[in-house]
């Protein structure tokens, strides 16, 4: 019987899952970030989580642990978003780049609006409803609803993000998950045990500010690999960004522990269409691959919007995407 129930994780009100050997806890009140997702028979944590002693820096970085929602992600250059018309603009969090970054909705609460669980599942729904006098909304002028739903099985951990247009005017849909996995993830291995594989396909360019230029890249004989056999985590820094080419019909990454000959596999939609990969300059312990629907950047961007992610919503019109973690043997 699968289980879902009210907790915490580490003093943090906590919405936790469990099915099978997985578990799962979601906390709403910090950007609904899902913040464990472990296999307790094999005691592997795929997600970095905080600590009990490293709460207090969880709440003032949530973008590098768990799964953390970014709307609008990544960079836009001096925090100016051009929108129909318009120019909204953003607070510079990045003084080093001049720019702002990771958008405003993961570091805030979020609503838990269903709960349950069956014989084989167990599932919450979260939803950030953005209205007139929100926070969000002095930033992006637009009424919408987030809804993020969990499901736990024995076949992993599903996703599946909705944003709704509940406006009178078109709204950007820019998404990403700054999804932090760890490498390793099992106990007894080291980072030298792990490798990773990303359907990537172009490297975009990147300024001294981080910001697309709009052209493309070689890639290195790493990331030729990173695209094939698979490559090292931490073969370089990186803070790289990619076109999705998908694989056999799906966009993915892969990472396996060699020791323990398993394969921790990150199954994301077509509607991402960028993918970047950060590694805390290069040190062994963690990564990001993030699914990202847009280029950084992509409203200062002059390329057709359909090439770079520059999605729109109609008034009343939905943007729905799913994506699944689970393990396999290598």
């Amino acid at each position: 019987m699968a289980k879902v129930y009210r907790g915490d994780f580490h003093g943090e009100p906590a919405v936790w899952l469990q099915a099978g050997a997985y578990e799962a806890a979601v906390v709403p009140q910090i950007g609904a970030n899902l913040i464990a997702f472990r296999d307790t028979e094999k005691c592997y944590r795929f997600l970095r989580e905080p600590e009990v002693e490293g709460m207090e820096a969880f709440r003032a970085a949530p973008a590098v642990y768990g799964i953390p929602v970014l709307f609008p992600p990544n960079r836009y250059e001096d925090g100016k978003f051009p929108w129909e018309g318009q120019v909204y603009t953003f607070p510079v969090n990045e003084p080093a780049t001049g720019n702002h970054l990771h958008g405003f909705v993961h570091t805030i609460p979020w609503e838990v609006t269903q709960t349950g669980a069956d014989e084989t599942e167990s599932w919450v729904v979260l939803e950030l409803k953005v209205r007139e006098g929100h926070s969000v909304h002095a930033y992006l002028p637009h009424d919408f609803t987030i809804r993020l739903r969990y499901t736990l099985s024995a076949w992993g951990l599903h996703q599946q993000v909705t944003v709704r247009n509940e406006g009178a005017s078109r709204m950007p849909c820019l998404l990403a998950f700054h999804t932090t996995v760890n490498a390793p993830f099992a106990p007894g291995s080291s980072a030298e045990d792990c490798r990773f594989r990303l359907t990537a396909g172009e490297r975009w360019e990147l300024s001294e500010r981080m910001l697309p230029t709009g052209r493309f890249q070689p890639l290195t004989p790493e990331e030729e690999a990173m695209q094939g056999e698979g490559v090292y985590p931490f073969f370089a820094p990186m803070d790289n960004h990619y076109t999705a080419r998908p694989q056999n019909g799906r966009n993915r990454m892969e990472l396996t522990d060699l020791r323990e000959r398993v394969t921790l596999v990150y199954d994301v939609g077509a509607g991402y269409g960028q993918w970047m990969v950060w590694n805390n300059n290069a040190t062994p312990g963690f990564f990001c691959p993030e699914p990202q629907v847009n280029l950084v950047n992509a409203p200062n961007v002059d390329l057709p919007a359909d090439r770079i992610g520059l999605v729109s919503l109609a008034p009343g019109e939905m943007w729905e995407e799913t994506a699944r973690l689970y393990c396999k043997q290598a």
